[in-house]
């Protein structure tokens, strides 16, 4: 009787045990699944064999410049994106170093990554690190880089409309200062996309032969701003007011300087136009009598957010573009000024239908996970 007594109570405790470690399995299966693809995979309509089959993707976004408020939003967009599909996201900034740049992608080759976004290679070495990654069957998109990038096999080279963003910028200051306008352009050589814009600002020019370009500089550095002011600061005292219409900025770093400088001088009569945005940007466009007109843009949050979707269609073994160029937009002063509240990047969509939106390369199956991994 006793020793039926005690194999009834092992039954139980055996059972009970069952029970306690199928709800543990249970509960970390849950817990587990919102970071891997591998449980997602039998929740999620046609979810991609290629992607299923990784219990945890690995992507690293790589970007030489930095220290500024887009890189910021760019870094941002891309990290979010990559982890509402449930992939672990590592991002770096290089600000400007080429050495560290460099380095970085070097180590991105030999670091389990699965896929990379890099922003802004500007060299030859660039191209051979590219190689490099692709050589060991890691997929890359590329942002705003050489164009000689395109010619790796399996490469997406992505960038801002930047003949559009200057004709935008450009186009606005012609019709607002004239056909004769006396200006000064804000550039700095060696960048593609600044390659770009300054092709449509020399078009722009032979169309209209009357205005005048009274000076040309720019630097590319971790104080981008700082260095502009003091250059634009420098550069009025060589003219009284009325010898200067305007400035054209191909970087908003450059457009920060250069507004700091002319409000510090009380020389607001001297208008910008300039190119990216970010909340720091708007922030200043906003101010009582700011110099800084209008600027033309592409939400970079949304740039980051896209290159990312373009990774995973690579990796999920989608067919995807050798090229995209993502749309660009026009911000004004009196747009600004159509909105009861100061404006954000996020509430510029109120003023600026379609601000920060795109469905580029959003397949079905990355919507599945998203359901599952922003919960």
């Amino acid at each position: 009787m006793k020793n039926k007594k005690l194999q009834t109570l092992f039954v139980l405790m055996l059972a009970l045990v069952m029970v306690i470690t199928g709800c543990g399995q249970a509960k970390n299966g849950n817990a587990n699944g919102a970071g891997t693809n591998k449980s997602a995979g039998a929740q999620v309509e046609n979810l991609p064999e290629a992607i299923a089959a990784k219990k945890q993707i690995k992507l690293k976004v790589i970007r030489k410049i930095g220290g500024d408020d887009h890189t910021a939003q760019f870094l941002a967009g891309a990290k979010q994106e990559g982890e509402s599909l449930g992939f672990k996201v590592d991002t770096f900034s290089a600000n400007g170093d080429t050495a560290k740049f460099l380095d970085t992608l070097d180590q991105a080759a030999d670091s389990g990554y699965d896929g990379v976004v890099i922003s802004h290679g500007d060299d030859p070495a660039t191209v051979a690190a590219v190689q490099k990654l692709r050589d060991k069957g890691i997929e890359v998109v590329t942002f705003d880089s050489v164009d000689e990038l395109a010619n790796i096999s399996g490469v997406t080279v992505t960038s801002q409309d930047d003949a559009a963003l200057a004709q935008y910028a450009l186009d606005q200051l012609v019709k607002e200062q004239g056909e004769d306008a006396k200006i000064v352009y804000l550039w700095v050589d060696g960048f593609p996309p600044m390659v770009r814009r300054n092709n449509v600002y020399k078009d722009t020019l032979a169309k209209y032969t009357g205005i005048k370009e009274l000076e040309r500089f720019g630097v590319a550095t971790e104080n981008t701003s700082v260095e502009t002011q003091n250059a634009v600061a420098a550069m009025l005292t060589k003219y009284p007011k009325g010898e200067i219409d305007a400035i054209f900025a191909t970087w908003d770093a450059f457009a920060i300087g250069a507004a700091r400088a002319l409000i510090e001088a009380g020389r607001t009569e001297i208008k910008i136009y300039g190119i990216d945005v970010s909340n720091a940007d708007l922030q200043i466009m906003q101010e009582e009598n700011s110099p800084w007109v209008a600027t033309a843009a592409v939400d970079p949050k949304m740039i980051g957010a896209v290159n990312v979707r373009l990774l995973a269609k690579k990796l999920a073994g989608e067919e995807t573009p050798a090229s995209y160029h993502l749309d660009a937009t026009l911000i004004d002063q009196e747009k600004l000024k159509t909105s009861a509240e100061p404006v954000n990047m996020v509430t510029l969509a109120s003023i600026i239908p379609g601000w920060g939106i795109s469905d580029a390369f959003a397949e079905d199956w990355m919507k599945g996970l998203k359901a599952i991994h922003t919960k």
